[in-house]
Formats: C-alpha cells, sequence, structure tokens
C-alpha cells in the first residue's frame, strides 16, 4: 500500500539521450537506499556525510557496476520535498538511467507517482498550493511573461496577497465573535458602518485581481487563433511568415490544405495557438468537404480570427459567407498580396468594424503591425511584465470570484441592518474560498487532480 512517508524514486531529467541525467530519491530511508547501491571512491558512506555535499563514486548491483556517478545529498528540512533527499547524477543514455533507477527500486524505494516530490513538499509545508502549481507553469512556459508570472508565483506573490486579505477577514471575524461573546468589553456601536468601508476595499482587491484573471490566462496559455479564407488566398503562407519555417505547403493550386494544421508561434511576446484551416467554399470534393466543416468548427471555437483576403481580386460571395460567420468573433482582415495591383481595399470591411491590414506573405510586410494589432485587441497594446500579481490559473480564478460573492453577500446584510452574526458567516466563507488558493482546507482528491498533472520526477 502506498503512503505518504513512502521512499520514492524517479527519473527528474528528459527520458532522452543527454550528458547528464538525474535520478531522484526522497523520504526517511533515501540515504539508507542510496548506500545499499552506491560506493563512493573515498571508501565513506552516505550516512557519515554532511548534508548538501557532493560524492564521487559507481551505483553498483552486488558486483555489477552499473554507472560511474556524482551524488548529492540533502538532509531534511533543508531540501525539496523537506525530506532526506539523494540526487544522482549519472550518464544520460536512456538506458543508463532506467538501469539506475530500477536498481533503486530493487533496493527499497517504489516508483514516484507524477508530482509527488512537490506534492510533499505541499504536504510538508516548505511551499503552498499557488506555488506548487506554479511549477507546472514554470515548466510549460510558452512565452517569456509566462516564464517571469510563474517565478513570480513561485516566489510567493499571489500566496502573500491571498494571506494578506485572508488576515483581514480574520481580523474582523475575530471582533464580531469577540463582541457577540463579551458585549461588556466589546462594542459593536458604529462598528456596521466601519466594516462596510473594510469589505468594500476588500472586494475592490478581489476585483482587481478577478480583472487580471482573463489577460494572465491568455498569455500563459496562448490565444486560440484561427486562419481562415477562400482558398489560395495565401493563409499558408501567412502561417509559414508567422512561424519562420514552411510548415504548410505552398502552391499555386487552390485547396492545397484540406485538413487542419495546428503550430504554436511567439508574436511579439504573445504565444498564438495557430491553426491553418482548409480554404471555406462550396465544392463537391468529399476530402474537401471534410476540411471546409473543420475550418468551421475551429472557427466556433476561435479567440481570434485572422481572415485573409485576396486583394489582388475582387471580393465574391465566397467572401460574403466568411463575414457572416465571423461577425461576433475578434477578428484582423489581412489583405494579402498587396505588393501586386490592388482591387479590395480597407474601406471594404468598414461594416464589419475590424482591424484591417495590409501584409504580403511573400515580402514579409506587415507583420510587426499584426503583432502591434493583437497586443492592442487583446492587452491594450501592454503585455510586458511588471510585479502586479496577475492571477493565470482557473482555479484561483473561480475561488476570487466566490469569494467576492461571499463579500457581496455580507455588504446587503449591513445594508439591510441585519444582525451581526450574519456578517461572520459569509466573511468566514470569503476566508475559506480564498483559503482554498493557497491549500488551506484543500480535500485529498482536488490535491491528487493538481499533481497528477505533473511530469513523473518533479
Amino acid at each position: 500500500m502506498k503512503t505518504d512517508t513512502d521512499t520514492i524514486a524517479a527519473i527528474a531529467t528528459a527520458m532522452s539521450s543527454a550528458g547528464i541525467g538525474i535520478v531522484r530519491i526522497s523520504g526517511d530511508d533515501a540515504v539508507a537506499v542510496a548506500d545499499r547501491i552506491f560506493r563512493a571512491k573515498n571508501k565513506k558512506t552516505l550516512r557519515q556525510a554532511d548534508s548538501h555535499t557532493v560524492h564521487y563514486g559507481y551505483i553498483t548491483d552486488g558486483d555489477t557496476v552499473i554507472d560511474e556517478v556524482l551524488v548529492m545529498l540533502m538532509r531534511a528540512p533543508n531540501s525539496y520535498t523537506r525530506e532526506d533527499t539523494v540526487e544522482i547524477d549519472c550518464h544520460g543514455g536512456v538506458l543508463v538511467m532506467r538501469r539506475v533507477l530500477e536498481t533503486v527500486f530493487k533496493y527499497g524505494a517504489r516508483p514516484a507517482e507524477p508530482g509527488e516530490f512537490t506534492k510533499r513538499a505541499f504536504l510538508n509545508g516548505r511551499i503552498d498550493l499557488t506555488q506548487a502549481e506554479s511549477v507546472i507553469d514554470l515548466i510549460n512556459s510558452k512565452n517569456e511573461f509566462a516564464m517571469k508570472s510563474s517565478v513570480s508565483q513561485l516566489r510567493g506573490s499571489v500566496r502573500d496577497k491571498i494571506k494578506s486579505l485572508r488576515e483581514k477577514i480574520l481580523h474582523e471575524t475575530a471582533f464580531i465573535e469577540s463582541a457577540l461573546d463579551d458585549p461588556e468589553h466589546y462594542s459593536l456601536d458604529g462598528y456596521a458602518e466601519k466594516l462596510e468601508q473594510t469589505v468594500e476595499g476588500l472586494k475592490s482587491e478581489i476585483g482587481r485581481l478577478l480583472e487580471t484573471a482573463d489577460d494572465g490566462k491568455i498569455l500563459k496559455e496562448g490565444i486560440h487563433t484561427v486562419i481562415v479564407g477562400k482558398p489560395n488566398v495565401g493563409k499558408s503562407s501567412i502561417l509559414n511568415v508567422l512561424a519562420g519555417s514552411e510548415r504548410a505547403i505552398v502552391t499555386d493550386v487552390a485547396g492545397t490544405t484540406r485538413d487542419v494544421l495546428e503550430e504554436q508561434i511567439n508574436l511579439g511576446g504573445v504565444s498564438l495557438n495557430m491553426i491553418d484551416t482548409a480554404g471555406i467554399h462550396e465544392t463537391n470534393d468529399i476530402v474537401e468537404k471534410i476540411g471546409v466543416e473543420k475550418a468551421k468548427k475551429y472557427l466556433e471555437e476561435a479567440d481570434l480570427v485572422l481572415y485573409v483576403v485576396d486583394a489582388s481580386v475582387p471580393l465574391t460571395v465566397e467572401d460574403d459567407a466568411i463575414r457572416e460567420m465571423i461577425t461576433e468573433k475578434k477578428c484582423i482582415v489581412l489583405l494579402n498580396k498587396s505588393d501586386l495591383t490592388v482591387q479590395v481595399t480597407p474601406e471594404s470591411f468598414q461594416d464589419m468594424g475590424a482591424e484591417v491590414l495590409s501584409v504580403s506573405a511573400t515580402e514579409g510586410e506587415g507583420i510587426q503591425d499584426l503583432a502591434h494589432a493583437i497586443r492592442e485587441m487583446f492587452f491594450h497594446g501592454d503585455v510586458s511584465y511588471n510585479d502586479e500579481v496577475i492571477i493565470t490559473n482557473l482555479r484561483h480564478k473561480n475561488a476570487l470570484a466566490e469569494a467576492l460573492g461571499s463579500l457581496e453577500l455580507v455588504s446587503d446584510s449591513i445594508r439591510s441592518g441585519m444582525p451581526e452574526d450574519f456578517y461572520s458567516v459569509d466573511l468566514l466563507n470569503a476566508y475559506e474560498s480564498l483559503g482554498l488558493i493557497i491549500g488551506e482546507a484543500i480535500a485529498d482528491d482536488l490535491a491528487d487532480e493538481i499533481f497528477a498533472k505533473f511530469c513523473m520526477g518533479k
């Protein structure tokens, strides 16, 4: 039966050929397990060694030498998990790492579950839940902003803000309870007006955090962007220019793209989850029909639509049909082939209220204008990182919304002249909702779900 006190082990580096691979062991028996398989060059055991020291020697299984290694020893509580931890730096071949790990298992450790090292750091009080979640966000960072935001949260920016909010709520709750229990020493005269000011301040702070959530989520996860247009207008050429490589096949034959093509693109510091679709038009070709239907499906789910138009030829009824599909979407019209004789101008799209840019995929013109337009559309032109606390996690956003709802009920009770014990009930609900963000009173199943998203050695 697996428990949170077992000694666990896993490969903590990528499973690919590299110069170095790391096998991590953590738990009460980590040093003992390592001593059973490690033969130091100086003949000393790890039990005799000081914390935070590095030792040279060999990993062995009985008389068989498996690899020449460096072993790092970190004793509790001064380790990532706050447990005794041993990290074996072996050669980075996949076979070598697996052989070392299998030997660790053979002599007393069990396989770590995904995220179990970080989960133990959380359970042992080294980090709170926002910091634990920032670890996986840092690993999965897709751009500079996401990386810096994750580092900020790892250092405790969200934790500190949430703790500050909870302390204010707890202070008011404690005063109410004290006044109700001991009215001779604590007076509630005029307290409702004072509490109302405090609650309005709390609501304002939480509201500002919630305002950052949509931008934070998009900057972390990227903008789901779909390129649409008729066949042969240059959609794939636009994708290739943005990607900086020949990701899509480009020919003069209409309908070259028959299926969707996905690409992750960093444009001016913003991540675009780009999807190039089949040209939208009426066709009897069964394969093209499937591609067109897929294009329409992705169009419905998009955060941003890049509508590519061949500016060198007049608009057609097919353009009218596409325009009807995207009327409710955030859209940027790209007048491609602007280096040729232009027959379509921005005035043709005035009724759409969309940003219209002249570009040339063959000349690479207008791409910087596109990056600027996207920043203006989604982030008011500002995607620089500063010290502001930004919410990038949907779970945090939902908990903040619940806390704000509870504080709204406090305000309603004050305005309605309700008894003070009504205030404390909703204040405590807000306090508990905020506690879910940092991991206080979190259910075991939610913790398991969060850490299951981690890689095996983290």
